[in-house]
């Protein structure tokens, strides 16, 4: 059994390429509306294996909110990212225009890791 993780975020298009960038990923699978200005649905992959796939959220939710309270409703971990570089790019880019719940730091179980609710609502934890 594989397991991918889905999530349902607002701007969808812009999401793909943010999360691209933060995982050094690609789009394996495209489907937009008949508009083409939202995902359907689309998988994006590192090496040829699916790592998180997306869709536009039919359904009105309060980012700022999240932000401001940082809910961690569900968190998504990212680790063995293979590298320090990784993580803080990954940190980089997805604290942009979102909100620090966990600095960059050290835990026992990862020598770097950190945790972060990015511009969509969507709360990670990234580490090696």
């Amino acid at each position: 059994m594989k397991n991918c993780t889905q999530v349902y975020v607002h701007n969808s298009l812009e999401a793909a390429k943010v999360y691209c960038k933060a995982f050094g990923a690609e789009p394996t699978l495209e489907m937009k509306t008949p508009a083409g200005d939202q995902y359907e649905h689309c998988e994006l992959s590192v090496d040829g294996e699916p790592i998180l796939a997306l869709s536009e959220a039919r359904t009105d939710y309060d980012v700022e909110y999240l932000h401001r309270e940082k809910l961690q409703t569900m968190t998504f971990n990212a680790f063995e990212l293979g590298s320090e570089e990784a993580v803080k790019r990954a940190f980089d880019v997805l604290s942009e225009g979102g909100v620090v719940v966990d600095p960059l730091g050290s835990l026992p179980w990862s020598s770097c890791c950190a945790t972060v609710i990015d511009r969509y609502g969507v709360c990670w934890w990234i580490a090696i």
